[in-house]
Order: C-alpha cells, then sequence, then structure tokens
C-alpha cells in the first residue's frame, strides 16, 4: 500500500506539473495574444493617422497651387512661366485657361482628400465641361496628361476625356443624363 500511495503522489505531482506547464502555456498564449491585438491597434491608428496626414498634405499643396495660379492670373509676366501650350494664346485665354486649371485641380483635390465619390467627382467634371472654355483648356493640354498614363490623375483623365466624348455623341440637350457615373467599388 505505501508503494501504491507513493506511485498515486507520483503520479499526481506528475499531472500537477502537466497541468502547470499547459496552464502556463496557454497563460503565455493569452498574454501574447493580447500583444498581438495591442500591436494591431496601434498600427491601424498609424495608418489612420497617415491618411489624415496625406489628406492634409494635399489640401496644403492645393492651398500653395492655388496661391501660385493666382500670381500668375493677376500678372501677365508670371503666366508667361506657365505658357506651355502648342499655339499662340492672348493673355486673356492664357488667364481663362489658368482659372480652367484651378477649377480642375480643386475637383481633383476634393476627390484625393475623400470630400468626393468617385461618382461625385464624375458629375461635377459633367458639369463644369459644359463651359467651351474649359474644353478648350482641356483640349490644349491634352499633352501634358499624356505623361500620367497609368496614375490616378492620368485615370481621372480619361475618364473626362470618355466623358466628353459620350457628351459630344449625346442626341440630347440633357447633358446632365449622359454617361454613366463610375462608382468607387
Amino acid at each position: 500500500m505505501g508503494t501504491k500511495s507513493v506511485g498515486l503522489r507520483r503520479l499526481h505531482s506528475a499531472t500537477a506539473a502537466g497541468l502547470g506547464m499547459v496552464a502556463g502555456v496557454l497563460a503565455a498564449v493569452a498574454a501574447q495574444r493580447s500583444a498581438w491585438g495591442a500591436i494591431n491597434r496601434r498600427l491601424e491608428r498609424l495608418e489612420e493617422q497617415a491618411g489624415h496626414q496625406q489628406r492634409a498634405n494635399l489640401a496644403v499643396q492645393q492651398r500653395q497651387h492655388w496661391e501660385l495660379l493666382s500670381k500668375a492670373i493677376d500678372d501677365p509676366e508670371l503666366a508667361e512661366v506657365l505658357n506651355h501650350y502648342d499655339e499662340e494664346i492672348s493673355a486673356q485665354r492664357r488667364r481663362q485657361y489658368l482659372f480652367a486649371n484651378a477649377l480642375y485641380t480643386n475637383l481633383l483635390c476634393y476627390y484625393r482628400i475623400g470630400n468626393l465619390t468617385l461618382e461625385e467627382f464624375f458629375m461635377h467634371a459633367r458639369g463644369m465641361f459644359q463651359n467651351p472654355l474649359v474644353r478648350d483648356y482641356w483640349e490644349a493640354t491634352r499633352h501634358h496628361r499624356a505623361s500620367l498614363k497609368g496614375t490616378e490623375e492620368g485615370k481621372l483623365s480619361e475618364l473626362i476625356d470618355d466623358l466628353l466624348v459620350q457628351l459630344d455623341e449625346a442626341d440630347n440637350d440633357e447633358w446632365w443624363v449622359v454617361g454613366v457615373p463610375p462608382t468607387d467599388t
């Protein structure tokens, strides 16, 4: 009997030690999961902050772009620096093109920072390009956009090019229903 007691005590001790090890492993796994969860939450916050910073940077860049264009619009000598058109245009037309550039860039910025969906971008562009001067600007700067292929801005430019073809081919005067607005999906 004494031998059985010692054997049972050893078995109980081994079982207790095994259970203790399993409990320790489970506690370590739980602690590791908790740490991974905390790391994942931190990464998500950092990614969110990076997105906010990128949108803030775009807004600052947009403001700088407008300030530069405003100077060129107000000063014909500065506007000459931005004269990249294939044909000679008047100072008045150059100012109009600079303003059309500012309008389009503003629309582009609104889309990039998330203030507009792709569908809303399309609908605003559809209205903006009803103006013949904006269309003339778009055509005069076609070669500028050629280098944008494969970029986000290049894809949006192609979207507008397709829209303009659809508007030109439309059989009705209801321009606000021409084209199928793309979706963000």
